[in-house]
């Protein structure tokens, strides 16, 4: 919980020390006195599959409570995570034109988390431990991850590193797990019927939300809960000033948004050896946008564009059942059944009017329907000082993926309707074990996952012709072993350490997507563009070594992580292979050799009581570095490093706190400007200058029931960029201030509980 303790007001010279410097400061804290009270262990169910205290663990995670998410008002996923260390979100404005021939990593909106330099699919997102869909990312179609909305949850656990052998590939750069709330949460004091309402205001695109949650107890033996909550805003209002209705424009293109969500959950308790849950969730994203900024500056400036708007729906269904019994049996004390289904669809329709009258429409859908069920076994073995615990359990996911290009006036030489991979069928199945030795200070624990994946064409309609060959399918199976160790060497201080392998298969897309239209580029004039198929396209594999340090003492709680992973194969998304003066081809391709490798160091020091209140400070630095081995480049994927610092201080009645994060800026010689197209000797990439920002806020709690947040974000409207969003945009691009973060902006909201 360390990002969620707020950070402190330093004077602006601080501000300018470099991050080291302030890291320094801030550990002299540590030889104060001991505190009057303890901070409650954190549990983390992602770890291990299992509820384990987090100390226990050999490995680096985070969880972001639900006092955190309410505190800071986060509504996106960039807001629940940004203190986190080595941790980032690309979230960038939608302003692409329809048909943009745009990079597929530059596509707007393609909000994805990044652990340690590596994001994508490769962070597996799961809900309640049900399993995200995917993101798909085309050269003319996107579709990001954000199916959710923060609002039903009650916490998130985030783990870095290689977490194939409990999840299998998806778990290749760690696992964010989100937490729905139980009825008992709203239960509780012999409470037979409560819950919460909850509304709020953000000015930074001036939104509007209304949560509401019921939950009740029907008999001894049955609970419900039902959470719906919606949201309406606008766009996003970040730094730039122009306003011109062309390409030129850097403010944000007009944008109306609708959210909705829905939770329904049944839990039921027929005695105090087991117990049952049925979850319903639904979750709808809606965006109407005035592509203001596709439109020519000059009306002879191809493609002349005079009009263009896009809509998109994003929706998600799951229903999931979950089963846990505690068992009298040497195989099994406990055991956990589940299964669910889960339905994603999402829709992009783009309409563009040209100078010469043609409109053009484009239909972009992109589905995925998921089964996935699993078991799961714990059994405790006791000897005298010595114990041991095994888990073991099989997963099986069955994927069914489609997409469908749709519309009207394509670009030749294509013809609609068409599919830029053919209907595809996935299926993975891994049977793993787990198991924890105790014996006296040391905890040692091994794991292994044998996964198979099947990746399976199911047809070539629409797909082959007039693709040049057959959809490929593909098949493998991957031995993914770990062992970690922990090593407590007094009541305060431990060490740990964690080897680690990684395994993740290609996507149905990444293997057979496919792209060919004509676009026209600015000085140079018609090109012909194409994304190729790459059938030969290997499964990427790592091997990761983590090393860290604990203290726990009653004041302090700090943690020191250094990491080493080592990839082969990693899959790199339309790398540009070939530029000639009338045509570019992209391709994935698996980059042979890599490596990624740094810290993080984060800690919370409570200053116990001071003038009848409490003051708790914390802070989080991560570091990251990146090379792509074969070709001695950096990798792209790799965000600067970044320093948050906070303070929090409460009486019964009120509390506040600050929120400061130092930015460094992007080395250009961290850049790797050939991967991302920009080849020519007079383009360079926008390299994100060093910033620091500012938040401060508030909350009253006239009753204990009560509370009203207030909190000022970016105080001193200070303008600046994040690595992750401005990935692929040239220095020289008249858009730069477009990818701006926003400036200073207000959040309210008010909790009422019942």
């Amino acid at each position: 919980m360390y990002p969620q303790a707020a950070c402190p007001a330093v004077s602006t010279p601080l501000l300018r020390l470099r991050p080291v410097a302030l890291l320094i400061a801030l550990l002299g804290i540590s030889s104060h006195a001991l505190a009057e009270q303890h901070t409650l262990p954190t549990v983390l169910i992602s770890g291990a599959r299992f509820e384990q205290a987090h100390d226990d663990l050999p490995l680096s995670a985070d969880v972001v409570s639900e006092e955190g998410l309410r505190n800071q008002q986060s509504r996106t996923l960039r807001q629940a995570l940004q203190d986190l260390p080595n941790t980032s979100v690309r979230s960038s404005p939608a302003r692409l034109a329809l048909s943009a021939s745009s990079a597929a990593y530059a596509r707007d909106g393609n909000t994805g988390i990044h652990i340690r330099g590596l994001g994508g699919n490769r962070v597996l997102m799961t809900v309640d431990g049900i399993r995200m869909p995917r993101s798909y990312v085309s050269r003319s179609a996107m579709f990001d991850r954000e199916y959710l909305s923060l609002e039903l949850f009650k916490g998130i656990e985030l783990l870095r590193g290689p977490a194939s052998a409990l999840y299998g590939g998806d778990g290749m750069a760690g696992v964010v797990n989100f937490i729905t709330h139980n009825p008992s949460d709203f239960l509780q004091d012999g409470k037979t019927l409560g819950g919460r309402v909850a509304a709020g205001w953000s000015q930074e695109d001036h939104s509007y939300s209304l949560t509401g949650t019921v939950a009740g107890q029907a008999s001894d033996t049955v609970q419900w809960m039902l959470t719906a909550t919606g949201r309406k805003g606008h766009e996003v209002i970040n730094r730039g000033d122009n306003r011109a209705a062309n390409n030129q424009r850097t403010r944000p293109d007009p944008l109306d948004a609708d959210d909705n969500a829905l939770l329904a959950k049944l839990v039921f308790t027929p005695d105090g050896r087991q117990r049952h849950s049925l979850t319903l969730e639904h979750s709808q994203k809606k965006q109407d946008i005035n592509q203001l900024s596709s439109r020519a500056s000059k009306p002879t400036d191809r493609p002349n564009v005079v009009d263009e708007y896009t809509s998109s729906d994003i929706q998600r269904q799951r229903l999931a059942s979950d089963g846990r019994w505690r068992l009298d049996s040497a195989w099994a004390q406990q055991l956990r059944l589940y299964a669910s289904y889960q339905q994603a669809e999402s829709r992009r329709v783009g309409h563009s009017f040209l100078l010469d009258g043609t409109h053009r429409i484009r239909d972009n859908q992109y589905e995925e329907n998921t089964w996935q069920i699993g078991a799961q076994a714990e059994t405790v073995l006791r000897q005298g000082d010595w114990s041991h615990r095994l888990s073991y359990g099989i997963d099986h996911v069955r994927n069914n993926i489609s997409n469908l290009y749709d519309g009207q006036a394509p670009l030749p030489p294509e013809t609609f309707p068409l599919k830029r991979f053919p209907d595809t069928r996935e299926t993975t199945t891994g049977v793993y074990v787990q198991a924890e030795s105790v014996l006296g200070k040391w905890s040692i624990t091994p794991g292994l996952r044998i996964d198979h994946f099947d990746i399976h064409a199911k047809n070539q309609n629409l797909y082959h012709p007039p693709a040049p060959q057959p959809a490929k399918d593909l098949s493998g199976t991957a031995f993914l072993p770990k062992l970690g160790l922990l090593y407590r060497a007094t009541d305060e201080w431990s060490v740990f350490g964690q080897y680690s392998t990684g395994y993740r298969p290609p996507e149905a897309g990444q293997v057979n997507d496919r792209f060919q239209a004509q676009a026209a580029l600015p000085g140079v004039g018609i090109v012909d563009n194409y994304i190729i198929a790459n059938p030969d396209l290997r499964p990427e594999r790592s091997r990761g070594l983590e090393l860290g340090l604990r203290q726990r003492r009653e004041r302090l709680s700090l943690d020191a992580v250094a990491f080493y992973n080592r990839y082969s194969n990693l899959i790199e998304d339309a790398r540009l292979i070939e530029r000639t003066p009338t045509k570019q081809v992209f391709q994935t391709v698996n980059i042979s050799k890599a490596k990624i490798y740094g810290f993080e160091l984060k800690g919370i020091y409570d200053w116990g009581q001071v003038l009848d209140g409490k003051l708790r400070s914390s802070f989080a630095y991560g570091y990251t570095k990146g090379k792509d081995l074969g070709n001695s480049a950096p990798l792209n994927s790799i965000s600067p490093s970044q320093l948050s610092l906070g303070l929090r201080y409460d009486r019964a009645q009120w509390g506040v706190y600050a929120d400061a994060r130092y930015y460094s800026r992007k080395k250009k010689s961290t850049i790797d400007l050939v991967s991302i197209g920009n080849n020519k000797a007079d383009t360079t990439q926008f390299a994100t200058p060093a910033a620091t920002t500012l938040d401060i806020g508030g909350q009253w709690r006239p009753r204990k029931n009560l509370r009203l947040n207030l909190a000022v974000h970016n105080v001193t409207n200070r303008k600046y960029w994040q690595w992750s969003d401005v990935y692929g945009v040239a220095a020289d691009s008249s858009a730069v201030d477009a990818y701006s973060q926003p400036g200073r902006n207000v959040r309210l909201s008010l909790v009422v509980d019942f």
